[in-house]
């Protein structure tokens, strides 16, 4: 099972400013790299406080000049935003600058005042995404592509440069609901999937749907993996293990308010608005805990047959802080599992 670290760039406070806090991602990534994690992800959100990455091909370049072996995976690119003609080529030139790390996650977006605001009703999404999703393949695979679909229609072109491997870097679908993710998995997609705040019985759904879809797949399904996100940090006491609940129930007191709540944002901040889940509650199903129940928890994960863990370590703790629970995790979790093969392209 391998590690990778989101660098989820939550921004609660303006005044810290935006310049130091891509600096602190950046510091994430070398200190990542260094401790030998898999990989590190990048989201992409904008006008919102959380999850704050506009350009997130822009930031893998960067950290590909300033690491040497770890892979950058995006989770996610929202396709929808986009315009796959000008995007296919952005990626082929990413996936050329970061020298092959780049592994591209895709998803349709999630946040209904994000989408909204940038003229694409929430409700559109999931159409537009499956027909950007399919002219992006085409575009990465193929020369003289031509196509006349709802949302796309053009004479044939060719996107230059050609991908370095023909094909483009290797693709991944993210997917919350358990039967969605057995049909991608069975269409032969990697996965990217997380419970949220759910509790453990639906992680188990999830990965339960992925291993079906994969089985049934048989050999052609052998190098498929799946990847799992939880927000997770290595707590250096009980009282601290309880600091940082407390935090990650504040933020997502900001993140239920624009995935499932009113979207309420003022001037860029996410308002924060009255959970229905107890603290308490949420930190059962959250990988916050002191080193030696971090490796009960994740021997689950384990068992289950889960590829990758995308630990979100980024919820309101110091710079400080954080640094010292990606340094723990390395030191005093990651050496009690081992790690998978190479990913291949879907």
């Amino acid at each position: 099972m391998d590690f990778s670290i989101q660098l989820s760039s939550y921004f609660p406070d303006k005044t810290y400013g935006g310049h130091q806090l891509y600096k602190d991602m950046v510091e994430q990534a070398v200190l990542a790299d260094q401790m030998g994690y898999e990989s590190v992800c990048l989201t992409e959100h904008h006008l919102i406080n959380i999850l704050m990455q506009p350009a997130p091909l822009q930031m893998a370049v960067k950290i590909a000049g300033v690491t040497n072996e770890i892979k950058i995976m995006t989770a996610v690119v929202v396709l929808p935003l986009h315009d796959m003609r000008t995007y296919a080529g952005e990626v082929i030139v990413t996936d050329m600058l970061t020298d092959g790390r780049l592994m591209l996650g895709v998803g349709r977006g999630a946040y209904a005042f994000e989408t909204g605001r940038m003229g694409i009703p929430i409700e559109e999404t999931r159409e537009k995404f499956d027909e950007s999703l399919d002219v992006l393949m085409a575009l990465l695979a193929n020369e003289e592509v031509s196509w006349d679909g709802k949302f796309y229609k053009f004479d044939p072109l060719t996107i230059m440069p050609r991908p370095m491997n023909g094909k483009g870097p290797p693709l991944m679908m993210a997917v919350l609901v358990p039967e969605a993710i057995y049909h991608c998995t069975k269409r032969g997609f990697h996965i990217q999937t997380t419970p949220l705040s759910g509790d453990q019985q639906h992680m188990i759904d999830q990965v339960e749907a992925f291993n079906r879809g994969k089985a049934e797949l048989g050999a052609g399904g052998k190098h498929l993996t799946l990847s799992l996100s939880r927000v997770g940090f290595v707590a250096k006491s009980a009282a601290d293990k309880r600091r940082k609940i407390l935090q990650a129930d504040d933020y997502y007191s900001r993140f239920d308010n624009v995935f499932t709540g009113p979207g309420l944002v003022e001037n860029g901040m996410i308002k924060p608005l009255p959970r229905n889940q107890t603290a308490e509650e949420l930190g059962e199903g959250l990988l916050i805990c002191e080193p030696q129940e971090m490796i009960d928890k994740l021997g689950l994960y384990a068992e289950l047959g889960i590829d990758r863990v995308i630990l979100n370590v980024n919820f309101g703790a110091t710079q400080a802080e954080t640094l010292e629970a990606i340094q723990c995790f390395a030191e005093e979790v990651t050496p009690h599992f081992s790690t998978s093969e190479a990913l291949e392209p879907a």
